[in-house]
């Protein structure tokens, strides 16, 4: 391909990162993804791209195109990107997070990997494309979502639900987070292609009891109940459960490292990843993670009700099983209220598009090999597989191999290697030609 497209990609994801789209998940203090739909639209529109701006409430921004491909009999692709950061304390970072300093290799920035890398690789290669007059084997439809970091609700859910027309013919789709690199040795390098993702239960807990004068002898405080039923969820350790992506990733991850699996108890195996163990410890078991309080409103008054969030994940097909067993963690008499829920999400790993992206990376690296994984996260994918898409998780990074890249997401000093993103652009643009 032409360079301009890799020597450009550095200048776009530095402007996407200087845009403030901090989305805090309360209305007030969100930011929104305004600003930058309109600069993805700008640069689109400067190589002759047209797109739809199509804001779900103010400032709620998203933004579709459709490149018509070479055969539009075929099934579409979506590539999809979210435009929304979580928020950053300035005080914490060794750069501002919204800088786009480039320094000691890295691009710095909130977002840098979650995920205006990928929204730049995806706009450098489609910019490209139209220079030089290309014209993808199919149509490839383009999603720059808002709310990805909050639930989704102004963005890809509220696309899927009210503008579904714009992914008519979609078949496939590529997002995030997968297509990094674990390096094993010098000559092997493994690259997690997601092909699935746990579900998410955002619950509330409400225990109840009789108020009072915080001075008085009380047995029936809702506060104590409520704190014996958050401590009992934090404490407690759900079984170990290996789906058929879990098994195959360790299958093919303990063959490279030459160690022995077993599949009852894979957490052996896990503990020699290193950087990525806590990313993949997450995925062979439910998750319940108390995450916040709240009770009374003075101090010498025993309040009648107190609340607490907690943060569930569940593995594909373990979402009624894992609700039975939280109940009789936390006993009959707390209530369980569903916040936000979303299900589990998975594919198969084959097809063409598998076997592309193992090409195009191949192709850059020739010692990349594909596994699948499971994502202990979740991502836009939830909304658009209910259109029946099959969603894979595919933004290609060659990453250093010390580089502890899942603490990134959400982290301090959020970084991206340049060369890495660069790397991503030529895959990127190998794949969606072959696709």
């Amino acid at each position: 391909m032409n360079t301009s497209a890799v020597d450009e990609v550095t200048g776009l994801c530095q402007d996407l990162l200087r845009i403030d789209t901090t989305n805090t998940g309360d209305p007030r203090t969100t930011v929104g993804e305004r600003v930058a739909a309109e600069y993805v639209a700008e640069r689109l529109a400067d190589a002759g791209i047209e797109s739809r701006i199509l804001e779900s409430a103010p400032k709620r921004t998203n933004l579709v195109a459709r490149i018509p491909g070479a055969d539009r009999s075929r099934g579409a692709l979506l590539v999809h990107g979210h435009l929304d950061v979580v928020p950053a304390d300035a005080s914490e970072w060794s750069v501002h997070p919204f800088s786009g300093e480039v320094k000691d290799g890295y691009l710095w920035g909130r977002g840098a990997v979650d995920m205006k890398d990928f929204d730049a690789m995806v706009l450098a290669v489609v910019r490209e494309w139209q220079r030089i007059g290309y014209t993808p084997p199919r149509d490839i439809v383009l999603a720059y979502t808002a709310d990805e970091e909050a639930g989704m609700e102004y963005g890809s859910q509220w696309l899927v639900q009210n503008h579904p027309e714009e992914f008519e013919g979609c078949t496939e789709a590529i997002g995030e987070v997968g297509g990094y690199s674990y390096t094993v040795n010098d000559n092997l390098r493994l690259y997690l292609v997601q092909t699935a993702e746990k579900g998410l239960d955002w619950l509330r807990l409400h225990a109840h009891g009789r108020p009072g004068h915080g001075s008085f002898i009380h047995d029936d405080n809702a506060v104590t109940a409520l704190a014996e039923a958050v401590a009992a969820v934090g404490r407690h350790r759900f079984p170990t459960v290996v789906t058929p992506t879990v098994r195959a990733f360790l299958e093919q991850i303990s063959e490279s490292l030459g160690i022995d699996l077993n599949p009852d108890d894979p957490e052996l195996a896990i503990s020699k990843l290193g950087p990525i163990a806590n990313l993949i410890g997450a995925t062979i078991r439910n998750t319940a993670n108390p995450t916040r309080l709240e009770a009374g409103y003075k101090d010498n008054v025993i309040p009648g009700r107190a609340s607490a969030t907690i943060d569930c994940r569940t593995l594909p097909g373990q979402a009624d099983s894992f609700l039975a067993e939280l109940r009789d963690i936390i006993g009959p008499d707390v209530e369980i209220e569903h916040v936000h829920r979303q299900p589990a999400v998975e594919t198969e790993f084959g097809g063409p598009l598998v076997e592309a992206m193992g090409a195009a990376l191949r192709a850059e690296d020739p010692g990349a090999r594909t596994v699948p994984y499971l994502m202990s996260g979740g991502t836009d994918a939830k909304a658009f597989s209910t259109l029946g898409i099959r969603c894979f998780g595919f933004a290609p990074l060659q990453l250093p191999p010390d580089l502890n890249f899942a603490a990134l997401f959400h982290g301090i000093d959020e970084r991206v290697p340049v060369d890495g993103l660069k790397f991503g652009v030529r895959v990127l643009d190998r794949l969606l030609r072959n696709s």
